[in-house]
């Protein structure tokens, strides 16, 4: 009597980066500095979340030309290219979300009372270096399907 013996892979065999939590961050990160910033870039034009404009530093309103509400557009334009830019390319895009939050940090501090926002855009500016360094980690590591 002859038996067939099924051959049964693994996953992990064929796809080892899933297994590792280094890895897995990154795809969090990425994930996350993909969609939030493309999410809040759009609410820019339609203020669902908050009335942006009272996010702009008064300094600033009077050096850009045109409302606070316009330079929520161009704001928003940006950070929809920079989630782009973290889905294409993370290694440079999470450069760009970072030095983007540094520049929202420096406009968060000079309007008294919103220096919890800027605390908190901190954290997020951290976050973003570190997807920058995974992404330079993972980039020759990337599993193909």
């Amino acid at each position: 009597m002859s038996s067939v013996s099924a051959t049964t892979t693994s996953a992990a065999p064929r796809r080892p980066l899933f297994t590792d939590p280094g890895y897995q961050a990154f795809v969090i990160l990425r994930t996350g500095f993909t969609v939030a910033p493309i999410l809040f870039g759009l609410d820019k034009f339609a203020n669902l979340l908050v009335d942006w404009p009272a996010y702009l530093a008064p300094w600033i309103d009077d050096v850009v030309p045109g409302s606070a509400q316009t330079a929520m557009y161009a704001v928003g334009v940006i950070e929809i290219v920079a989630g782009l830019a973290v889905a294409l390319a993370p290694r440079f895009g999470g450069w760009l979300v970072a030095g983007w939050l540094a520049g929202i940090i420096v406009n968060l501090l000079t309007i008294p009372g919103h220096y919890d926002v800027a605390l908190r855009d901190f954290g997020l500016l951290l976050g973003a270096v570190a997807l920058a360094r995974l992404a330079q980690r993972y980039h020759a590591k990337r599993p193909r399907p």
